[in-house]
């Protein structure tokens, strides 16, 4: 055997030697640090997961990574976080338009100077309660959403943390008010709010919006507000649930059925945050008068004669309105 062959042949053995190992990590093995996240994935097979080893008792931790999530992940960057922007947006334009077009709802024949009781210190309280708990609960489920696009470049990574971490604390637990004030307020005026013959009346007439000085007949509520009564409590209760499915992910069977409570979650409260800022608008700025409701809890007599009538009628026959004095205190009508 030449020195040449022996030399070839020596180097031959070292490649093969060198090559066994790579060849032997070809096989993805998922507890192996070199191993790539691709090379799980192009590994498994629709449907299948990633898992690991687990010693409490729930299977659902052992999962490390299943490609279906990835579309979950696509449908929430592309679908809900867009839909919620565009309620949102959309909802504050076309407020703005009509701003511009309408201008304020006037009273029309003035301030009377005399006041009617429309909610008492206990509905005005639960009211705010569930007001301020829900604006809260919004504004940190924006955050979650699309903060990281728009708050984070502003704020920066350590500042847009902290931000958020609080925003996660105060909606879990602002949760458990609005929770409570949804069931309180259903229980409190869902008498008043069965849809009537006089709701389909106001629609028709577009709320007195579409002739100047004529306004529908309503009672205690009008159709308007019953649509935002029935949001509150539908809409409201079906985020309480999915909500709560999503503290509670023991509850579900498996990954997507947590996937599918985001998702509801997500939409629902978009919904509600359109109306919502509706309601904000009509009861402030929109209205003259309206805001006083749910602060004083008094309302012009002139006010409640334009736009709830026939409650107004129901109050008087009680006695219950109420004249300014000299000095400016309240005093029961004579």
């Amino acid at each position: 055997m030449t020195l040449r062959f022996k030399l070839a042949a020596l180097v031959l053995g070292a490649t093969l030697g060198f090559s066994a190992p790579v060849m032997a990590q070809q096989p993805v093995n998922p507890t192996a640090s070199s191993v790539q996240e691709q090379q799980l994935l192009d590994a498994l097979k629709p449907g299948e997961t990633i898992s690991g080893r687990i010693s409490i008792p729930d299977d659902n931790a052992a999962d490390l990574q299943k490609p279906s999530n990835k579309d979950w992940m696509g449908f929430n960057l592309k679908v809900s976080d867009r839909v919620m922007g565009v309620a949102l947006v959309g909802t504050l334009l076309a407020l703005l338009v009509f701003f511009v077009v309408k201008g304020r709802l006037k009273i029309e024949a003035g301030r009377a100077g005399r006041t009617i009781t429309r909610f008492n210190v206990f509905e005005r309280t639960v009211h705010w309660t569930m007001a301020i708990s829900f604006i809260a609960l919004a504004l940190s489920g924006i955050n979650v959403a699309v903060g990281r696009y728009i708050v984070l470049p502003w704020l920066g990574y350590e500042a847009f943390g902290s931000l958020t971490y609080l925003g996660k604390l105060a909606h879990h637990y602002l949760a458990w008010p609005f929770m409570v004030c949804v069931v309180i307020t259903f229980l409190m005026w869902v008498r008043h709010n069965i849809p009537n013959k006089l709701d389909l009346r106001w629609l028709k007439e577009g709320g007195g919006l579409l002739v100047k000085g004529k306004h529908p007949p309503a009672k205690k509520f009008n159709a308007g507000q019953k649509i935002v009564f029935w949001g509150v409590v539908v809409g409201g209760s079906l985020v309480a649930a999915s909500g709560l499915l999503l503290m509670f992910p023991y509850f579900l069977d498996s990954a997507t059925d947590w996937q599918l409570a985001q998702i509801a979650h997500a939409l629902i409260a978009s919904g509600m945050m359109a109306m919502i800022l509706g309601h904000i608008y009509i009861g402030t700025v929109g209205t003259e008068g309206a805001l006083d409701a749910m602060t004083t809890g008094q309302v012009d007599v002139n006010w409640a004669e334009q736009h709830h009538s026939l409650w107004l009628e129901e109050e008087l026959a009680k006695g219950a309105v109420q004249r300014r004095g000299p000095g400016g205190e309240v005093t029961p009508a004579e």
